[in-house]
């Protein structure tokens, strides 16, 4: 008697690709052109951000994001899975946040709206169980948006100083005098400047992205994974403070052209390439500890092109899908209604070019943008002029920029944003209150920074008038834009920027009572330039309470 051999569990039979679901496909494609129509205006700038280095490998993030999906297609094929209404609630709050970051003229708000209806989406389509299964290509879409101006900002800052500081304990260690100040590394002959383009997050964001996807591919416990993808920070600021130390050695040695130009550029690739070769060196050191090779604790799936089909398989009933379906329909014809929508321009207000050029002892001259700062501004009207009393050498900056409109992509720029993109660094930041200066007599509450950029040193304050609100900030700015868009259908507001030098010698206070005198001359005459509450410029016009 003969019997034919089981077949072997090591070397399962395969399992046919299914046929491709006709009405799964038409709902992807349906609800993937409804997203494109409603988030159109957010994803267009996310792709514009791509083009700046921080951010050059955002176009790489949905397509990797995209081989995560795919190489769990088998795993959901297998999970038993159904639409779920729950998925609803994020689509909701998703749309709701795309409303809020409309009418406030906030991009990122959009952008992460995008995901989480994205994401409710999935939910939806195949319930708790299978967004469990597909987790590591839905996460990772996050890396794609680009940080808020003002987190990036802050973060900058911090990284800057870090890597001033261990770049300096470097060149102490290696037997090179030096001084620090701030992030102005002091050589001596030479001096260098820790700027925002060598703050790290050029290699930060690329590599925080990079490690996750290692992380997913590792085989190994969940701390060895967290730690592979925590690390991308330490690692980041450690390379970077090198870069900085060997580039104060070149300055030391050969002059500062070793710190610009191309050998500056290519410092920077070797460097990154270092940052990928140590998070390779930790998972090496992690598969040491297990024993086994490197080539063991790699995950990488190279799916067939029929596994895509398990991702819009037939799952049931879909009343769940066609509801979500109809809410993007809803979120489609409602974004379409806001960008018809016309907004209440206020009218007679006087334009920024007639402001007085005289104010008591100071004398004005007008200045102008160039077309590309207007082309990125997009502003309605400005005033630039600088101001000088008489017998006194020491000019003073006076920009106002208005807009009728606070739309997306047409919104004040905070100067706390702008300014660090100048190489200006801020060493001093806050608020103060001026007696008198304001409506009526009022305090005026303005910001006030303490900048500077090698051995300058200037004084700006500056605040936000928004429909009738004198606001220091630009968090409660962009508030009130989606607040007063949403209950008056007026978004028009203004910034006021006044910027003197801190000449040699000169006591920081004394600087800050001649920006003081000149804003309470110049105060009560922009009232006929920007418009109050009462949609009226002119002297009548009130702050809200």
């Amino acid at each position: 008697m003969t019997t034919n051999p089981a077949p072997s569990p090591a070397t399962p039979a395969a399992v046919p690709a299914p046929p491709w679901s006709r009405t799964g496909l038409a709902l992807l494609v349906a609800c993937a052109l409804a997203l494109a129509v409603i988030f159109r205006d957010g994803l267009w700038l996310m792709v514009q951000w791509w083009q700046e280095p921080e951010y050059q490998h955002g176009y790489l993030i949905p397509l990797v994001s995209l081989y995560l999906l795919w190489a769990r297609a088998e795993q959901l094929r297998a999970t038993p899975t159904a639409p779920s209404a729950a998925g609803l609630v994020l689509v909701v709050l998703g749309l709701a946040g795309f409303v809020l970051g409309e009418l406030s003229a906030i991009y990122t708000v959009i952008q992460y709206a995008f995901l989480l209806t994205l994401w409710g989406l999935v939910w939806t389509a195949v319930g708790w169980r299978g967004v469990r299964v597909l987790w590591p290509g839905l996460v990772y879409l996050v890396f794609m948006i680009p940080l808020p101006r003002f987190f990036q900002w802050n973060l900058s800052n911090l990284f800057q100083l870090w890597s001033s500081e261990i770049g300096t304990t470097f060149l102490r260690a290696i037997g090179i005098s030096v001084y620090l100040e701030g992030n102005v590394i002091d050589l001596g002959v030479y001096q260098l400047q820790v700027v925002e383009a060598c703050s790290g997050l050029r290699y930060l964001f690329p590599l925080v992205s990079f490690s996750f996807f290692c992380a997913y591919i590792f085989r190994g416990r969940l701390w060895q994974k967290a730690v592979i993808f925590l690390s991308a920070v330490p690692i980041t600021i450690f390379m970077n403070s090198f870069r900085i130390a060997v580039t104060g050695v070149l300055v030391n040695r050969y002059g500062t052209g070793q710190a610009e130009g191309f050998l500056h550029y290519f410092e920077g690739w070797i460097i990154f390439v270092a940052c990928i070769a140590l998070l390779f060196l930790e998972m090496g050191a992690f598969a040491l500890i297990e024993k086994r090779r490197l080539a063991e604790v790699f995950e990488v799936e190279i799916p067939g092109l029929g596994d895509f089909r398990y991702l819009v398989g037939e799952r049931g009933a879909r009343a769940p899908v066609y509801v979500a379906l109809g809410l993007l329909v809803a979120g489609m014809a409602g974004s379409l209604a806001i960008q018809v929508r016309e907004e209440v321009v206020p009218q007679g207000r006087a334009a920024l070019s007639s402001f007085p050029l005289v104010l008591g002892t100071w004398r004005g001259q007008d200045g102008v943008l160039g077309s590309d700062v207007l082309g990125e501004l997009k502003l309605t009207d400005y005033l630039v002029a600088t101001y000088r009393q008489q017998g006194d050498p020491v000019p003073l900056d006076f920009y106002v920029a208005y807009y009728d409109s606070q739309r997306k992509g047409a919104s004040v720029h905070s100067p706390k944003a702008c300014l660090p993109g100048g190489g200006w660094q801020i060493e001093e930041f806050g608020t103060r209150s001026l007696a008198d200066a304001g409506p009526g007599g009022a305090p005026l509450q303005v910001n006030r920074a303490l900048i500077t950029k090698g051995d300058t040193k200037a004084l700006v304050y500056y605040w936000f008038m928004q429909r009738g609100r004198y606001l220091t900030s630009e968090y409660l700015v962009k508030w009130f834009i989606f607040w007063d868009s949403l209950w008056h259908n007026r978004t028009d507001g203004a910034m006021v920027r006044v910027t003197v030098p801190v000449t040699g010698g000169e006591d920081i206070a004394a600087a800050d009572r001649r920006v003081e005198a000149f804003i309470r001359l110049a105060e009560p005459k922009l009232y006929y330039f920007i418009p109050q509450k009462s949609l009226v410029a002119g002297p009548a016009g009130s702050p809200a309470q």
